[in-house]
């Protein structure tokens, strides 16, 4: 679990789009003019027309109605669309379209010339260059860039989802048959070595479809097992994170679990609507023997 801190994929680095200029009369500038929801298309958007009747979006009946919503389906197509190799006269235009869109800075990326990307998905993993991010000699660093939705110290087994609204750590985390305990029916804090001494917090960081898109290991640890949890692909964004319960026990998830110095250690990557494969790399003999994850990377696609 990870220590509270603010974290931003535009920390200390000026954007420029000067080789991205629009004319004033463009489409770009009548955009501009519009309120900003209509240029954010999300998937729980699918429950427009209840609003329309009257049903308010928190209720029961919108949920149930949103968790039926083909968002597997949808993020399967989406993931094939990005596959596809563009031709090379279309990459650029194609490319600047959701390099403007979702603010990419091209400046960090590893690979600037966006002629020299085949497809939407090389874009999306695109890596950064070495100095983009100084790496800080504390403890714990940042895993990835992006949003913290919510950090701080969980509440027993309970964690806060954001202000108001938890989600069960041992729902999140899965059972722990893979340790060795002598006494299965413990409560699932000690399950999981933490006791009444121990502070446990917890760090969420959201990925917007703009942002660098892999993830590392934050500190040196061991890990000791890594479970894979099938579910739905729902929206993580915060609009969505703040009125449904339980979401990210409800999502496709990887759990990475293990120890670090000071015990018990926890990196779980959460899918989403259009994000609906999780790719672990590293040292593949390290995973699997209990080594330490130190120059470990993984991507969300």
């Amino acid at each position: 679990m990870c220590k509270a801190t603010r974290h931003s994929a535009s920390s200390g680095v000026q954007r420029s789009r000067k080789w991205l200029s629009v004319p004033r009369l463009s489409i770009k500038h009548r955009f501009n003019q519009l309120r900003s929801p209509f240029l954010r298309f999300r998937s729980w958007q699918l429950l427009r027309p209840l609003v329309k009747a009257g049903l308010h979006p928190t209720t029961q009946v919108s949920r149930a109605v949103y968790t039926r919503a083909p968002t597997r389906l949808l993020s399967r197509l989406w993931g094939l669309v990005n596959d596809v190799n563009l031709p090379r006269w279309l990459r650029r235009p194609l490319l600047s379209l959701y390099v403007w869109a979702f603010s990419v800075n091209m400046q960090e990326a590893e690979v600037e010339d966006l002629n020299r990307y085949r497809n939407l998905g090389e874009l999306f993993r695109r890596p950064l260059k070495p100095s983009a991010r100084t790496i800080s000699s504390q403890y714990l660093v940042s895993p990835c860039d992006g949003q913290v939705l919510h950090c701080g110290r969980t509440h027993g087994s309970q964690i806060e989802q954001v202000k108001g609204l938890t989600y069960s750590l041992e729902n999140f985390l899965g059972p722990q048959d893979w340790r060795d305990l002598e006494d299965v029916g413990l409560p699932f804090m000690k399950q999981l070595g933490v006791h009444l001494s121990n502070r446990l917090y917890h760090h969420v960081v959201y990925l917007a479809p703009g942002d660098y898109h892999r993830f590392h290991s934050p500190t040196d640890w061991s890990i000791q097992h890594r479970r894979h949890f099938p579910g739905s692909l729902l929206s993580v964004s915060p609009h969505v994170a703040r009125w449904f319960p339980g979401l990210f026990c409800q999502n496709e998830r990887v759990v990475l679990s293990g120890q670090w110095q000071f015990g018990l250690f926890s990196l779980t990557a959460v899918g989403a609507t259009n994000v609906g494969s999780i790719h672990i790399y590293g040292d593949s003999v390290s995973i699997r023997s209990c080594g330490v994850l130190g120059n470990g990377r993984a991507e969300l696609r």
